[in-house]
Formats: C-alpha cells, sequence, structure tokens
C-alpha cells in the first residue's frame, strides 16, 4: 500500500500531534514536557545484573522505593507499573477474604468492581453527598459509621478521595470511625498524588489516618503514563505480605525500567525542586480563578468549591482541590461536551472530561503561564457571545449516577446465564454487564444492578450529547447483557 493511501502508524500519528499547538488540560501530568535528558530506548532494559528485580527488589529499585516512602510520607512504598489499577486490586484482595464483604464508596473507580469479582465480595455502598454545583459530593462520616453498624461483617472500608472532580472527604474521621471497628481503610487518592507538598493543596490520606494508599504519579505529577504508586502505613489490620502477594500477582512480570525511571525521577524532582514549583503553581492557579471571576455567563467553581455569589461553602464538600477547574458554560449557550468540542477545535485546548453541564481541565505543577491564558482568553471569547448549542436542558453529574437496586452480587450476575437484549427495551432487568462514562469510569450500572426507565434515560441523553459510554460487549452502546436467571 502506498504510505499516502494507508492510515499513520501510531508513532506516526504522535509525532506528528507533538508538532502542533495543541494543549493539555489532561493526563499525564509532565504535560509533555522533557524533564530529562535521555530517550526512551536508552534506557528500556530488563532485569541485568547490577539493576534488580522489582518483584524481588534488594538493590538500586529497592532504596527507589525507600525514596519515594520517605518523600510521599508511607512507611513503604511500592513502585506500580500496571496503573493505580494494579494497587486498586491488590488492596482489595490483600485485605477482604473471598466471599467476604467490602464496604466502598459507589463512585469508586471501575478497578475496585473487578477486585470485588474476582474475589466474589458482598458490598455495600456508600453514596457521595449532592453539592450545588451539581457535581458528586465528599463520603460524610456519619453515613460510614451507620453502613458498619448496618453490615457488621465488613472487612475494609475503600472510598476514592479525592474524585475526579476534586472533591474531597475528611479522612480523618472517617479512619477513626474505621479503626474503632478493627478494620483498615484503603483510600483511592489516584487524583491526589500531589496532595501534602504545598499548603494550598489537601493533606494525603496517609497523614489522617489511611492504611493503604493508592496514588497516580502519573494523572497529576511529572511521571509517565501507566506509573503509580502503592503506600503502606504500619498498622495491625493489614497482612502486608498478602497484599504484596497480590501484587506480583496483578504486577507485569517485565517491569518498565522506563516507567520506574520515571517514577523515581519525579522522586527527585520533588525532593529537589518541589517547593519552587508548587509555589510557582499556585500562584498561576490563584491568578486564573481571580480573572475567573470577571466571566458572566460561563461559572467555574471556586477553588474551594464555595459559592461564588454568597461565599458559602457547600455542604456537599468537606474541602477540594483546586487544581481540577471545572468549567459549565451553560449560561453561554453550550452543555459540557460542547464546550469540550469548542474548545478542542477551536482554540486547540485538550479538556481532561466532559460531563453532563461541564468541563474538567485537570492541571499539575508542570502546566505554563502560555497554557493558562490561552484557557482564560478562551473562556472569556465565549463569556462574550453567546453560542448556538445548549439544544437539551441541563444535565448535572448528580442526575447521572443513580441509586440503583441490587438485585445480585457483582460475581453472581457476571457468571449468571445472560441474554442480549436492545438497550431502551431492558427496563426491569438486571444488568449483566458494566455501562460506565470513560472518563471518569464509574459505573453507572454495575452487574446485579435492576435497569430502572430513569436509568435508560439517562443512559439517552449521554449518548445524544456523544459522551462516551462504554461498558457493554456492544461497542455501538445499543444492546445490553441482562441475567436470565434469578
Amino acid at each position: 500500500m502506498h504510505s499516502a493511501d494507508r492510515e499513520p502508524y501510531l508513532d506516526e500519528k504522535l509525532l506528528a500531534y507533538s508538532q502542533t499547538d495543541a494543549y493539555p488540560f489532561h493526563m499525564p501530568g509532565h504535560k509533555r514536557q522533557v524533564m530529562g535528558n535521555w530517550t526512551p530506548e536508552e534506557i528500556d532494559i530488563t532485569e541485568i545484573t547490577g539493576f534488580d528485580n522489582l518483584h524481588h527488589a534488594e538493590g538500586i529499585l529497592r532504596e527507589a522505593q525507600r525514596r519515594a516512602a520517605e518523600t510521599f510520607g508511607a512507611d513503604e512504598t511500592f513502585f506500580l507499573v500496571n496503573g493505580s489499577t494494579a494497587g486498586l486490586l491488590a488492596a482489595v484482595c490483600g485485605t477482604v477474604k473471598k466471599g467476604g464483604r467490602l464496604l466502598m464508596a459507589r463512585n469508586c473507580h471501575k478497578a475496585v468492581y473487578h477486585a470485588v469479582y474476582l474475589m466474589e465480595l458482598k458490598t455495600a455502598y456508600l453514596y457521595p453527598e449532592q453539592t450545588a454545583f451539581g457535581i458528586q459530593g465528599s463520603i460524610s462520616p456519619e453515613q460510614v459509621r451507620d453502613m458498619l453498624e448496618q453490615y457488621p461483617d465488613t472487612e475494609a472500608v475503600l472510598l476514592t478521595s479525592p474524585t475526579y472532580d476534586g472533591v474531597v472527604s475528611d479522612i480523618k474521621a472517617i479512619a477513626e470511625i474505621v479503626h474503632a471497628k478493627g478494620i483498615p481503610l484503603i483510600v483511592d487518592e489516584a487524583h491526589g498524588a500531589h496532595f501534602g507538598f504545598s499548603e494550598g493543596f489537601p493533606q494525603k490520606a496517609l497523614v489522617l489516618g489511611a492504611d493503604l494508599c493508592i496514588e497516580s504519579a502519573h494523572k497529576t505529577l511529572p511521571a509517565y503514563t501507566q506509573s503509580a504508586l502503592l503506600h503502606y502505613k504500619k498498622n495491625p489490620w493489614i497482612d502486608l505480605e498478602r497484599v504484596k502477594r497480590y501484587l506480583g500477582i496483578y504486577q507485569s512480570s517485565s517491569p518498565s525500567y522506563i516507567l520506574m525511571a520515571g517514577l523515581d525521577r519525579c522522586t527527585r524532582i520533588l525532593r529537589e525542586q518541589g517547593k519552587e514549583l508548587f509555589a510557582a503553581y499556585e500562584k498561576r492557579l490563584h491568578d486564573f480563578y481571580e480573572k475567573c471571576k470577571t466571566l458572566q455567563r460561563i461559572t467555574v467553581l471556586s477553588p474551594d468549591g464555595k459559592n461564588r455569589e454568597t461565599g458559602k461553602a457547600d455542604p456537599g464538600i468537606w474541602d477540594r482541590d483546586p487544581s481540577k477547574i471545572l468549567i459549565c458554560a451553560e449560561g453561554a449557550g453550550l452543555h459540557g461536551q460542547e464546550l469540550a468540542e469548542f474548545l478542542t477545535e477551536n482554540d486547540h485546548l485538550e479538556m481532561e472530561m466532559a460531563s453532563g453541564h461541564y468541563v474538567t481541565a485537570l492541571t499539575t505543577l508542570m502546566d505554563t503561564q502560555e497554557g493558562f491564558d490561552r484557557l482564560f482568553a478562551a473562556l472569556q471569547e465565549i463569556d462574550q457571545k453567546a453560542c448556538n448549542g445548549l439544544h437539551q436542558e441541563s444535565f448535572t453529574t448528580d442526575e447521572i449516577y443513580h441509586r440503583a437496586e441490587k438485585v445480585l452480587e457483582i460475581a453472581e450476575a457476571m457468571d449468571a446465564p445472560k441474554q442480549t437484549v436492545p438497550l431502551m427495551k431492558s427496563a426491569g432487568a438486571v444488568s449483566g454487564e458494566f455501562v460506565y462514562l470513560y472518563p471518569p469510569g464509574i459505573p453507572i450500572l454495575a452487574p446485579g444492578e435492576r435497569v430502572t426507565e430513569e436509568i435508560l434515560e439517562t443512559l439517552r441523553i449521554c449518548q445524544s450529547r456523544n459522551m462516551e459510554v462504554e461498558g457493554m460487549k456492544d461497542y455501538s452502546g445499543q444492546r445490553i447483557e441482562v441475567c436470565t436467571i434469578l
């Protein structure tokens, strides 16, 4: 095939894209800035003499992980080359016995649900508070206490803090409640690897009482995609050797030295330049939020989650990470997906996520002043003129994620006999597969939950807005597998 007639190879397309002026308000956290003087091929090796083995670390990799633990405030830290997914799988499987019960936030990432399936666990769900901005809020300590009383057989508690929108829960209070029951608290802090390095951001969950904490360095720090960290704080509730055993199962037997070198380099950057970098980052964020106060039609959620007009705190938000910039332009005539597409096509600004009524710009300490300036200029232009979008009514995140009736446990549903039916005619049936928006990968429907007309209407709206509805075997999103024997 002639080169002019074929689709480009992936590396060709990536290189061509890297030469454009597209700006990444999305992960990875290095924001495509060159951080070293080596190329991947130069350091891509296997477990040769002198370079240790991640699955039996005794030398340079053990020291690299020790440095990371010291830097991030853990008693032990483990490099994850399969992303936070591997850490979540190991944390759940290593703390809850097969067939046991996990108390988990319903807005957990799909990796937690996969661990539930693999271990055939029983689940009880914690639901986020509602917020004025229409995003999922914090998990309240009172709800954790009530659910532990209702389910005394719970073996571990797992929640996501911060959420994909940067909402933080009261980890200190929750940890005290959980530990009073003699069980561990696991925190999916994938989006909070940058916490604790500056007063402008929340504290790390480890400092506040979490026992296992999973962080995606690649999301909010200068590290390569797929590199993450599992942190452990010494406690009487976790068999660390069991967790490590599952890490050996879920991690590749050929871990990438490129990713591990990237993690160690990230540690060095934080130790040697962190104070200076975070100070500059905080100032850029502060200045951006201040300028956004001048916008009339566009609403940018305040860095602390308070109402811009009244200055009052949102009772559904315990704390918030200001690095996640949430932008609603419905007042200017654009819902979330339309705003994301407008920014991409007109300003070459790529957002991290588009939800029902807003977009998320993910920022890190590697973002440039030019990037912030370009984003504000684009928003200012939209703010000054009415757009032709918004053909549907407002549709908030609270309206996307409904409380579904759990009929079967996840493993029961996934292994049950099934039939495929039209999605929009499946009301009343029990889902046999996941249905979620990606990003963020939170199930709208989990296997074993009852399909309702309300959920179907939500999916119809999501699909009509070109939001990424995934999880079903039918990639077109028109048919769903449902359980046939209950």
